[in-house]
């Protein structure tokens, strides 16, 4: 139930916000177009009858406006974008509409929220991402490689690839032709930088998951080790990207990585169809490598 006088609703972007205030009482709207400012955003709320209460969507913009306000004593609720529920006759969309509509949501209490990390929690996401990151890299600089090999008919048999010995076979390789020989070596120089990129981010995880390390992911990170199949860099990653554990139960943890059946039912009937495929793909795709 909300208790504040004035709902907030902002539409936030790199270089503008959209905001929108209705009085609860008086039941007017106000709009205007601020800056990113936090400065200029606060001072604009601070104008408003009291008290206030504001939402946002998540975005790239981050959550240092979320915990400004909070900071401030104002309640902020960050609204989940993909559960904002949307009239499907309206068919113009506008930043200040956006705006209108999330203070309309958050006055009737319509507003999925959500889980906001703390800055230790968000730093540790953006180390487990970029190493996700450089795992993708990494995949698409060995395809091209062997791909540029492929394409002039050298294959490697001597076992398996991107070990010690095909390292020394790769470094063995010649061409003829000036092109041909940049090309390889560019693609080359590729895979080391980013394999020792990757091995940077690798030693930078296990540091901060070591016991020795008062880390608020240790703990989770090695009871999750003794599982099979699950060792520090995706028990770490697994307890960065779910967070707090406690907010889910053995039902719903599973919707939270879309590892659960879709389903299209109307009376009757019931269809069931792939995955849901929803919230954090990098969870899912540990979990389901691990498995």
């Amino acid at each position: 139930m909300l208790f504040e006088r004035t709902s907030v609703g902002l539409d936030v972007h790199a270089r503008s916000v959209a905001a929108a205030a209705i009085d609860g009482v008086t039941g007017e709207l106000k709009r205007a177009r601020l800056t990113p400012s936090l400065e200029h955003i606060q001072s604009w709320i601070g104008e408003l009858d009291g008290p206030v209460a504001v939402a946002y969507e998540a975005g790239p913009t981050g959550f240092g406006l979320y915990r400004a306000l909070t900071a401030a004593g104002i309640r902020c609720v960050v609204a989940a974008p993909s559960k904002l529920q949307r009239p499907s006759g309206d068919r113009v969309k506008t930043d200040a509409k956006d705006a209108v509509h999330l203070a309309r949501l958050l006055r009737l209490g319509e507003i999925s929220s959500v889980c906001v990390p703390t800055v230790a929690q968000e730093a540790a996401q953006d180390l487990v991402r970029a190493r996700e990151d450089c795992r993708g890299d990494l995949m698409r600089a060995r395809h091209r490689l062997s791909k540029l090999l492929l394409r002039h008919g050298i294959v490697y048999s001597g076992g398996a690839a991107w070990t010690g010995p095909h390292d020394r076979w790769l470094r063995q390789q010649r061409f003829p032709n000036l092109a041909t020989l940049a090309a390889f070596e560019s693609d080359y120089e590729t895979v080391l930088a980013v394999t020792a990129r990757r091995d940077r981010l690798d030693a930078a995880i296990a540091a901060i998951a070591a016991i020795a390390v008062d880390s608020e992911f240790t703990s989770v990170t090695h009871r999750l080790g003794c599982l099979r199949g699950i060792a520090t860099l995706t028990g770490f990653a697994l307890a960065v990207e779910i967070g707090d554990w406690h907010r889910f139960t053995g039902n719903s943890i599973g919707s939270f990585v879309g590892l659960v059946p879709s389903e299209h039912s109307s009376g009757t009937s019931r269809v069931q169809g792939s995955i849901t495929k929803t919230g954090s793909t990098h969870a899912r795709r540990l979990l389901i490598e691990a498995a």
